[in-house]
């Protein structure tokens, strides 16, 4: 019977001190690499080496079943061709890459096709222009826009504008000649369409004077008012500079930006000027999607075309290394080409993917127009045909209607353009939240900042135009709007009202509370059954089985050798009950016999030491700190406030959770934060205290706007009437009253139960301690079978 309950205990002491973990192995992952070869320095090569990796990673996250990997190695061409030329030798011959990514330039790009021809590795450029001459080499791929849907949507457009002739802009370099082939070719074939006039420009040699006078000549002898322009953004923007001097941007003329040129310009700091107010132009169409948004948000949204396709393509390459072949090891790179064009594949540019020639073609373009210092799209040609454009482009008396400048026409009345920018993190969406238009390319600003604002300024008969801050820092921000006054007119959002901004923009009337106060959450009154606090349920669970447990050994040793320990079953049982729980004072007075249990009682007294010391000093500190904690004239001193609200945090969920996970136990905040985490969660929060050391938030506008003015008393007026107020409770308390209340109270509680727990000590905090007590009762017990076994032993020798 005791062999059987040593064994028992035995058992259910294992899980105790058994740990380690077993390790998986998935199998041999097979390495596929590929080169990539750009200029580091350029900003194109810092998206694609970016861009490319960032794709991998979600690439294989989402496929981990997969048994290849793509890995790429990098090198440097530092925007030389001979440089490129050498690190493909190098990388094909040494490192043993099947795929090559990279020609940034035409010229870099005929070298790299012709080592792809020879070396058999596929080259994927999605940079290089389209030419002809590069369609002879078949180990030579390219990412790009269909030219000849380009044309034939060019066409169509000035078709619609009835014009029947063009003048051509080209920048005099190889890569902007030969990538303009297909649509001079197209116009020639175009029997309604001619070329009247063609002029070509270098960066080298176009100074501002040859520019004025080469377009003194074409205004002067030209009839075309329409202006096709394939250049570099540098000379668009010095052209257009030029021409708008010279009045060849006013009403009945029209300039057409190419693909090439729109997607350089999203390259540059030059996007979008004042001078190009009323082009149009095109540029590879990639739809809006949840996908898209949240992988370009984590590199650059202004690069978003570019991006996409970088993350196509590495997808296919990744997709096409799981699927080829890998028993023709000798015969890896034509494999991998030969899946490339094989299949179809699913990407975020424009749905199903495949390669057509040698070739990625995306055929569908977005036509925008420049409206301030924005886009608007206008349309989108794919199939040739035009798809939900907007006819803004031309009239019924063939008079070009193109809003321009800072003046827009609307039910009669001229309103002025203002130009707001809004800051674009959307931190706390309630204040102030930006949204991209798909429909039209423009940016629509919600929030109670922005109606704030708009009811305002409505007196004063503006035309809005919201353009996103993405700085972060509000004193930049300041000094931005101060320094740009041609394209910037004022700054609304939750800015608050400092004597350092003063200095470079004026401020309205503050529109909110004004001050800074301390959230914390609300305490629920103590239990009866409070002194359970201080350890959770699993460590109060493990206490008592090992009380019990204690007993049971010392009853398995003692019982032979000690009379306190025998009598009936009944007597035995409360004895090894009794002996385990005195434990806890102290107040066992038995005396044992063996040595083990003793040794046992001793290791076992010390755990009990540091479990009572545990649970006395939880409970006193738990129980003070609850008592002081909000004493105000502790915490809110000045230099508290001053370092800590700098680092706080401006946005309602996060506020939420800093609580819930017992990170934070106060928010110390601009009011008007703290107003809206009280509006969402009255029953789980409490302001404690306030102090007006901040003077809340304000618009800015530039120095000696008479706005400001302006709307500061527009501000007063809706102050005194209880409409700033009215604006604030429906922004503050967005959602339903019942799902608030209902919301609210499972916060609290949640809150209180997540507080409650981060002060309980658990099982895992001690279970070092409890390890320790389950050896020494393994030990105990193992001396006590042996012991047991050498008496049978001897028994049964004495027996014979």
């Amino acid at each position: 019977m005791e062999i059987l309950i040593s064994l028992l205990v035995c058992l259910l002491l294992f899980p105790t001190i058994k740990s380690g973990v077993a390790d998986r192995n998935d199998g041999v992952i097979q390495e596929v690499r590929v080169g990539l070869v750009v200029d580091v320095g350029s900003t194109e090569g810092k998206i694609l080496k970016t861009t490319f990796s960032l794709a991998l990673s979600d690439f294989y996250r989402n496929n981990n079943e997969y048994q290849t990997r793509v890995s790429f190695l990098e090198r440097d061409s530092q925007g030389d061709p001979l440089l490129a030329y050498a690190a493909v030798t190098n990388l094909i011959k040494n490192a043993n890459v099947e795929a090559i990514v990279g020609a940034q330039f035409l010229q870099e790009a005929k070298l790299l096709a012709a080592v792809s021809k020879k070396a058999k590795v596929p080259v994927i450029s999605l940079l290089a222009p389209d030419s002809l001459s590069l369609n002879i080499y078949d180990h030579f791929i390219q990412t790009t826009h269909d030219q000849t849907s380009e044309a034939k949507g060019i066409t169509s457009l000035i078709h619609d504008l009835n014009q029947t002739s063009v003048v051509v802009i080209y920048e005099d370099a190889d890569d902007w000649r030969e990538s303009l082939q297909t649509l001079v070719e197209h116009f020639q074939d175009e029997t309604l369409i001619s070329i009247d006039r063609t002029a070509s420009f270098s960066e080298s040699s176009s100074g501002e004077n040859h520019m004025m006078n080469q377009l003194r000549k074409v205004n002067k002898v030209s009839r075309a008012a329409v202006f096709v322009v394939h250049m570099s953004e540098n000379l668009v923007s010095s052209l257009l500079h030029c021409a708008e001097k010279l009045g060849m941007m006013e009403q009945g003329h029209v300039w057409i930006l190419t693909a090439r040129s729109m997607h350089h310009f999203h390259f540059s700091d030059h996007f979008v000027t004042r001078s190009m107010q009323g082009v149009i132009g095109f540029r590879s169409y990639v739809p809006l999607s949840s996908e898209i948004m949240n992988f370009t948000s984590r590199v650059t949204m202004e690069t978003k075309r570019y991006s996409v396709w970088v993350h196509d393509v590495a997808c296919i390459l990744a997709t096409a290394a799981e699927k080829m072949s890998l028993k023709k090891s000798e015969k890896v790179s034509l494999n991998l080409l030969e899946t490339m064009r094989q299949s179809i594949y699913k990407g975020l540019s424009h749905g199903d993917i495949q390669m057509v020639g040698n070739k990625f073609l995306s055929g569908t373009f977005e036509i925008v127009e420049m409206v301030g210092t924005m886009e608007r799209r206008i349309g989108l040609w794919s199939c040739d045909s035009f798809c939900g454009r907007r006819d803004v482009m031309a009239s019924s008396t063939n008079e070009l209607e193109i809003p321009r400048h800072r003046f827009l026409e609307e039910n009669g009345e001229n309103k002025k353009l203002l130009r707001v920018l809004v800051p674009a993190g959307n931190r706390v969406p309630n204040l102030v939240s930006m949204r991209l238009d798909p429909e039209t390319g423009l940016y629509t600003a919600t929030g109670f900042c922005i109606e704030v604002f708009k009811t305002c300024i409505a007196p004063f008969n503006y035309q809005l135009e919201f353009i996103p801050y993405r700085g972060g820092n509000y004193n930049n921000l300041a000094y931005l709007l101060s320094t740009q006054s041609d394209k910037y007119d004022a700054a609304v959002g939750d800015i608050t009202i400092t004597s350092n901004r003063s200095l470079y923009v004026d401020f309205t009337l503050p529109f909110t509370d004004i001050g800074i106060g301390i959230l914390t959450v609300k305490k629920r009154s103590q239990g009866m059954w409070t002194f359970f606090d201080p350890f959770d349920r699993s460590l109060w669970l493990a206490s008592g089985a090992f009380f019990i447990l204690t007993g049971v050994v010392v009853w398995l040793v003692e019982r032979s050798a000690n009379p306190e320990f025998q009598g009936s079953w009944g007597q035995q049982l409360c004895m090894m009950l009794w002996f385990g729980f005195s434990t806890i004072v102290f107040a066992h007075r038995e005396k044992l016999e063996k040595m083990s249990s003793r040794f046992l009682v001793i290791v076992w007294l010390f755990v009990v030491l540091i479990l009572t010391s545990s649970y006395s000093a939880n409970l006193t500190s738990t129980k003070t700190i609850s008592r002081i904690q909000l004493n105000h004239q502790a915490v809110f001193a000045s230099t508290t406030l001053n370092n800590m609200k700098l680092g706080s945090i401006n946005a309602v969920e996060a506020y939420a959770q800093g609580l819930r996970d017992g990170t934070l136990s106060h928010i110390i905040n601009e009011i008007p934060y703290l107003n809206l985490l009280l509006g969402y969660y009255p029953d789980a929060f409490v302001m404690t205290d306030r102090e007006t050391s901040t003077n809340g938030f304000g618009f800015m506008f530039q120095r000696g706007s008479g706005l400001a003015t302006n709307v500061s008393r527009e501000i007063a007026k809706l102050r005194s009437l209880g409409t700033l107020k009215d604006m604030e409770k429906r922004w503050f308390q967005k959602l339903d009253s019942l799902n608030v209340r209902s919301n609210a109270e499972d916060v609290a509680a949640s809150l209180n139960d997540v507080d409650e727990a981060s002060n309980r000590f658990s099982f895992r905090e001690l279970r070092g301690l409890f390890i320790i007590a389950g050896v020494a009762h393994a030990l105990v017990i193992a001396l006590h079978l042996v012991h047991i076994r050498r008496e049978i032993f001897t028994k049964l020798q004495s027996f014979y």
